[in-house]
């Protein structure tokens, strides 16, 4: 193993042994080289008079570009958006998401968390997570109703076994937190080690926990974790602020976890993509909070092995995503910005619930729970989902996504608050046909 990794691994190890042990073949074997990245810094600071060590190309004190290009980047100057980007992140960038964190989650308190090491988007990060937490044949809990591409990252590159329980009771009324726990506490007597994936709000349902369904989710899994049973607990926070009832909670589930037991290891994945509409930017965040002594060299050890993973993966992220994301969170209006969208979003949101009052819907579909994010499923009755998905688009000239034989996926993000009813009523259109045959 190289010394840099084994000296990462005696830093964790020392620490909290349970966090080593969490960690994949691969984990254990990531680090940050020092090579040519740290020559290069280390000559930045000192190279006054000839600085050879920098990969790029350089004219004068600037770096050398394309007018056709930063002629369309008017109020930024190149060097801050062409030369590549730390594989940590822009450090500013960083340390702003970070400061943010605690504003969105004051729950956290004084708890100690990493600084956020950036990813290319959420999906990215899911895939540092998974070479890094995931062994071949490890399990994952996750709910009957996911996002697809869940299963390309963690099954299909990674070799993990995905375990389900019912997302929602039979009656659509309420996430069922009785098969989470069951699936948790069953899996937890099986393996050494469980890892689970919550995603709130969650996609493609739409639905966020309330105050009293997070605090039992966590308990549970702190529970879990207190006996015996090594806990990789990753929020999924793609989605994170858009929450439109009042009883919903407002805060990730990773200020519930966040440093309660040390066999518990609680990692937050967010994406500016959902949080600040910059879908293309693919700028994304890894945060992690553990228990133990020593936590902040434990932190560094991991922002470490994180920015390791990044480096042999894709090298860096964007870092003309990162600079313009980072000058809009400075902006003085970016939290005024950011409240307009929302509600524009979360009217459309109520608009849906509203049109879907109507008791003319009821012998057709049943709507899953839905109170936040970009979606809100229905659960067809009597017709094939992926009948009525294409019946819709040859027909009608409407477009909406079929998941699993019963289930209709329906982004409203993307959708008139004017179009709403006419979508709704399109659908009982298409199964009226389809029910004629």
């Amino acid at each position: 193993m190289n010394a840099i990794a084994d000296e990462l691994n005696k830093t964790i190890n020392g620490s909290n042994p349970h966090i080593y042990e969490m960690l994949s073949d691969m984990g254990k074997a990531l680090f940050f080289p020092k090579g040519i990245l740290s020559q290069s810094a280390e000559a930045k600071v000192k190279a006054d008079k000839i600085n050879a060590t920098i990969g790029i190309a350089k004219e004068g004190n600037s770096v050398l570009s394309l007018s056709s290009i930063s002629r369309y980047i008017n109020e930024i100057e190149p060097d801050e958006y062409l030369p590549y980007a730390p594989s940590f992140g822009i450090p500013a960038l960083r340390e702003k998401w970070k400061t943010n964190l605690y504003t969105k989650n004051p729950s956290l308190g004084s708890q100690a968390v990493s600084l956020p090491v950036v990813t290319s988007g959420i999906t990215h990060g899911v895939s540092v997570l998974s070479d890094m937490w995931v062994n071949s044949g490890d399990v994952i809990v996750l709910p009957d109703m996911m996002w697809g591409n869940y299963n390309m990252t963690f099954c299909v590159r990674n070799n993990a076994k995905i375990v389900h329980y019912k997302a929602y009771d039979d009656q659509l009324t309420k996430f069922n937190i009785d098969s989470f726990e069951a699936v948790i506490r069953q899996q937890a007597k099986e393996n050494d080690k469980i890892i689970t994936i919550l995603n709130f709000p969650h996609n493609p349902s739409g639905y966020t926990l309330s105050k009293s369904e997070a605090q039992r989710v966590a308990q549970i899994l702190i529970d879990v974790a207190q006996k015996g049973t090594n806990v990789v607990a990753a929020c999924d926070d793609a989605y994170f602020g858009l929450f439109f009832d009042e009883e919903t909670s407002k805060e990730s589930l990773f200020a519930k976890l966040a440093g309660k037991e040390k066999r518990l290891l609680a990692i937050k994945l967010d994406g500016a993509t959902k949080e600040d509409y910059v879908w293309g930017f693919r700028i994304g965040f890894v945060t992690y909070a553990i228990a133990g002594k020593n936590i902040d060299s434990v932190l560094e050890a991991l922002e470490k092995k994180t920015a390791g993973c990044i480096r042999g993966n894709i090298s860096n992220c964007s870092h003309l995503g990162q600079t313009i994301l980072l000058k809009s969170m400075c902006d003085d209006k970016y939290d005024a910005l950011k409240q307009e969208k929302f509600n524009l979003l979360k009217k459309r949101a109520l608009k849906m619930k509203h049109v879907l009052k109507d008791p003319k819907y009821a012998g057709y579909f049943d709507v899953y729970p839905f109170n936040s994010g970009y979606f809100m499923c229905i659960r067809l009755k009597d017709i094939n989902a992926e009948q009525l998905r294409l019946h819709l688009l040859d027909n009608y000239g409407v477009g909406l996504i079929s998941i699993g034989e019963k289930n209709i996926r329906v982004a409203f993000s993307c959708l008139e608050e004017k179009d709403v009813k006419t979508l709704f009523d399109i659908i009982l259109s298409g199964i009226n046909d389809l029910r004629k045959g």
